[in-house]
């Protein structure tokens, strides 16, 4: 007897194929093996398998438009399952992995900055504060877990699945590109901001330590924190002016 290595075998009676009863089992151990001669058999083969689902287009938790992709890779693990279960399971496959994509990107937001937004405009939580952009291992394990749950009763096993492709559809990408543009100008702007600020109250508590602000009434003190907040804040270089007189003349 020479061992080999086999695929696996559905063994199914001719009576319970044409009618759609149970099946008489798998073997899929390497070796040689007898089957009953009455049963009909049909091979199938249990190497990893790569199926690359979309670009999708998907509205997001927060009702944006994203076009969204996954690579899943699988494998048939009972070939009797998959060949009783469905009329096809490639094609069974196909469809769940799609369906289980579109349900995941459904709940989650594309990111943190628009779930925000979108609950300040009324509208309703997200069911999930983990972003489709930042998310990470969870929306892997979140993707993964939902779509071995849909395969299970087909005995089919995924092995992995990832995000392959996550953008804003075309039609708001553009918008989407000079918002976050803004959001990022506006962030730099209120760090400068807070930086000048904590700039300014070091100046008068040196003042304030040294007995030099004794001589500077409110509203001088109030001249100088205005001109170190426009030199520390503004993006341009300034020119100094010298005044001789006084704030009063």
């Amino acid at each position: 007897m020479v061992a080999r290595r086999s695929r696996s075998v559905g063994r199914v009676p001719p009576h319970a194929a044409r009618a759609g009863a149970s099946r008489a089992g798998t073997e899929h151990r390497p070796g040689l093996w007898w089957v009953n001669p009455f049963n009909s058999k049909s091979k199938v083969l249990r190497r990893l398998q790569t199926l690359e689902s979309g670009p999708l287009k998907v509205n997001d938790a927060a009702g944006n438009p994203v076009d969204i992709g996954a690579v899943v890779v699988w494998r048939v693990e009972d070939a009797a399952k998959a060949l009783l279960e469905v009329g096809s399971y490639a094609d069974y496959v196909k469809a769940q992995s799609e369906t289980a994509l579109r349900r995941m990107a459904s709940v989650h937001p594309y990111d943190e900055v628009e779930a925000e937004e979108a609950v300040e405009q009324g509208g309703h939580l997200p069911m999930s504060t983990v972003s489709l952009r930042d998310g990470g291992d969870a929306i892997i394990e979140t993707l993964l877990d939902e779509i071995r749950t849909r395969m299970e009763p087909i005995g089919v096993s995924v092995v992995e699945a990832r995000i392959s492709h996550l953008a804003y559809s075309s039609e708001i990408a553009g918008a989407m590109l000079r918002k976050q543009a803004a959001s990022a100008v506006v962030a730099a702007r209120r760090m400068v901001v807070k930086g000048a600020v904590s700039i300014v109250e070091d100046a008068l508590r040196e003042l304030d330590q040294k007995k030099l602000a004794d001589a500077l009434d409110p509203e001088r003190k109030a001249a100088m924190t205005s001109n170190l907040l426009v030199v520390l804040v503004g993006d341009r270089e300034v020119t100094p002016v010298i005044n001789t007189g006084t704030l009063y003349s």
